[in-house]
């Protein structure tokens, strides 16, 4: 009988930690936070941001997003990443019990220093804050509250077709806007390749645009890219020798 409950025991731990590892962060890496809303009902006021990621509804990401506090944001490390968020229901009458939204990060919530961090400063440092879309706010939340406290964790990211890449900037200068990942969601490192050159590691510029001081007019370009989860990626001749700045090419490659 003891050696039974020692196995049952030994099984319990193992499901325990295989459920922890499914989602990055581990399902016991839940955090506390707080959570408001902005942009309107239809989310329109949440387009552009400080990841770069312009209109929000073409680039894939709809109304399940959410600005986040410097805290959290990293200084646009955390673009991309998605975030399961609940009520805190044992803490505020203000919540759909029971719902969850998962979101991603596409913007910045700044600090307001002229506010108390607990009236109104919201986003001040050291606080754990999400400025949702108000569409995704309301799955969790009842709209007069205006602020609920919620607990958060990372999740991986689900995302339709491939990888996709807006190459801006000019003849020796690349700005590459990396959009619609899926797994970490967000980028740790990118390499660029022209047919011509080897392998030149790019600098983040802000948010998920990345940058270079290359000429690669006429050649066709590829790309290496590494998520924060060690993931890391080929795009092998993505963009055509024929492309052209301000224009967007979408892979066949993703992460999961």
């Amino acid at each position: 009988m003891a050696r039974s409950r020692a196995l049952l025991y030994h099984l319990a731990v193992v499901v325990a930690a295989c459920l922890a590892a499914a989602t990055p962060g581990g399902a016991a890496d839940w955090m506390s936070g707080s959570a408001t809303f902005y942009g309107g009902s239809d989310a329109s006021g949440t387009m552009g941001g400080a990841c770069g990621y312009g209109n929000l509804y073409s680039t894939g990401y709809g109304t399940n997003t959410a600005a986040m506090s410097t805290a959290l944001f990293n200084d646009g490390a955390a673009c991309g990443e998605c975030y399961q968020v609940q009520c805190d229901s044992q803490n505020s009458q203000w919540c759909n019990k029971g719902a969850t939204v998962t979101i991603t990060a596409t913007n910045l919530c700044p600090p307001d220093y002229s506010k108390p961090s607990n009236n109104g400063g919201w986003c001040n440092p050291p606080r754990r804050h999400l400025d949702m879309a108000q569409p995704a706010w309301e799955k969790i939340g009842v709209y007069r509250a205006g602020i609920v406290p919620v607990m958060f964790r990372r999740v991986p990211c689900s995302r339709t077709g491939g990888v996709r890449f807006t190459i801006n900037g000019n003849d020796y200068f690349e700005l590459v806007l990396i959009t619609n990942m899926g797994g970490a969601g967000s980028i740790s490192s990118v390499q660029i390749k022209g047919s011509r050159t080897g392998w030149v590691t790019m600098s983040r510029n802000w948010g998920a645009n990345w940058q270079c001081n290359n000429y690669l007019n006429g050649q066709s370009i590829s790309f290496t890219v590494t998520a924060t989860d060690g993931k890391k990626q080929v795009f092998q001749d993505v963009a055509p020798g024929n492309w052209r700045f301000g224009q967007t090419f979408s892979s066949a490659v993703q992460f999961y």
